[in-house]
């Protein structure tokens, strides 16, 4: 049997080509801060499993939540996926299709620890730690946006009822059911410092106090930002305010304010990647539970991964 083992590691090894998944996996080895994410879960984590086995190692359960927000893998696709592809099951630990792999209900459970013991929150901010002392997310300076998750609107269910918990809104002539995610982006490096998870109808200016850091000395943020109160007071704790102009009924803007627009636009605009990676890269463009907090806790895990992927190459060199 070890002769096997062996022999399919040598087979692996020598492939004369990497997929790209390969590629990905390998990249986020490399820069994945693991022993601090797992220091963080490790006091929660059960010590002995059900009928007193021995749970799943920490490290094979991180990789797999990982992977799920990666690649937008349900718990099944996840358990599927680790006995079917031969790159995933190897990143999470498992050498072989023959070990004990994790089925549905274990990768369940891991989620649900993380969600019980509110750790997401406390993981994005290690990952964030993590960025600050490799000289990334330290400018004095903060973009802020908002994008909306569309959530299941049928009443096929049990409850016969859409989730309470989401809401509709509208923007522009489109009607949007779902939830919102407000972001305060690092002017420098665009990672994400900043997080909070809204039904859809909330006014994206509500959240702006939520979204600065003490040390920002500046803020950029679309028309949506308007606001002459938080102008003034961001004037006078001596905050630059680059929110783009408005037009006003009735009154186009000025020479002037279309200038500064397009000026402030180019920086504004770097906040709108991370909306890109969560949604065309990871796949997160719908909401797959039910109520905000399970939703907030898989937003901030994907925020910290997407954080990860978008400065690989800088902390990989």
């Amino acid at each position: 049997m070890s002769k096997q083992s062996s022999f399919a590691e040598l087979e692996y090894q020598s492939k004369k080509r990497l997929t790209r998944r390969e590629l990905f996996l390998n990249e986020m080895e490399a820069v994945m801060p693991w022993s601090v994410l797992i220091s963080v879960i490790e006091e929660h984590y059960p010590k002995r499993g059900k009928v007193g086995r021995p749970p799943k190692g920490l490290s094979s359960m991180l990789r797999i939540h990982c992977m799920q927000h990666w690649f937008s893998y349900s718990d099944r696709q996840m358990e599927d996926a680790l006995y079917e592809i031969e790159s995933v099951r190897r990143f999470a630990g498992f050498r072989s299709v023959t070990e004990s792999l994790p089925d549905e209900s274990t990768i369940l459970g891991f989620r649900h620890l993380l969600e019980k013991h509110e750790l997401t929150p406390v993981l994005l901010q290690e990952i964030n730690n993590h960025l600050q002392e490799k000289g990334l997310l330290v400018s004095k300076g903060s973009m802020v946006d908002a994008t909306i998750i569309h959530a299941p609107s049928s009443t096929k269910n049990a409850d016969k009822q859409r989730d309470p918990e989401m809401h509709q809104t509208r923007k522009g002539n489109q009607w949007y059911f779902g939830m919102k995610i407000h972001v305060g982006a690092d002017i420098n490096s665009g990672g994400v410092h900043s997080v909070t998870v809204t039904p859809a109808n909330q006014a994206d200016i509500s959240e702006l106090p939520n979204l600065l850091r003490e040390s920002d000395e500046v803020v950029f943020a679309d028309a949506g930002y308007t606001s002459d109160e938080y102008k003034r007071g961001a004037r006078a704790m001596g905050m630059k305010w680059c929110v783009q102009d408005k037009r006003k009924p009735n009154k186009n803007l000025s020479s002037s304010q279309r200038k500064r627009n397009r000026k402030q636009s180019s920086v504004r605009a770097r906040v709108e990647h991370i909306f890109r990676v969560i949604k065309q890269q990871f796949g997160f463009v719908k909401t797959r539970y039910r109520g905000l907090a399970k939703n907030r806790s898989q937003v901030n895990m994907l925020m910290g991964l997407a954080n990860i992927y978008m400065l690989r190459r800088k902390l990989a060199s």
